[in-house]
């Protein structure tokens, strides 16, 4: 068994130990993925994880749903085909993604956040909701 797990990491990468937490959750997933994984089989493996841990709020399977983001690069989203190993870090945040309803013609639309404010905004968004509160 141990030979086939090898087997399934390529020469040419590294293994590389993440962390990955869940908005909501209450702590970090912490796993080994190869450098030349895509950013969607992270995140399908995490939603699996997830899942078998029985952790909570429950989420849905659909990696379409979420938005994976560096900790402390940048604030935009990293892309589905993006490989893991390409950011440079190792700690990571993924959180669901948003709906907003969108009127229009009299209906109403739903679409998604496009990933440009993301998690860090929500959570300064939060810490001054929380601090003005009391």
């Amino acid at each position: 068994m141990e030979r086939k797990l090898m087997k399934s990491y390529s020469e040419n990468s590294r293994r590389l130990l993440i962390t990955v937490n869940v908005l909501g959750s209450a702590g970090p997933l912490r796993f080994v993925v190869s450098e030349n994984d895509k950013v969607a089989r992270v995140v399908a493996t995490v939603l699996k994880k997830y899942g078998r841990e029985g952790r909570l709020p429950v989420l849905s399977s659909d990696i379409n749903d979420f938005f994976l983001y560096s900790a402390s690069a940048g604030v935009d989203a990293l892309g589905p085909s993006d490989l893991i190993g390409s950011v440079g870090v190792r700690n990571f945040i993924l959180c669901k993604k948003q709906k907003q309803l969108l009127m229009t013609e009299g209906r109403a639309h739903g679409i998604t956040q496009n990933g440009k404010r993301g998690w860090k905004a929500w959570l300064t968004k939060s810490l001054h909701f929380k601090i003005h509160s009391h």
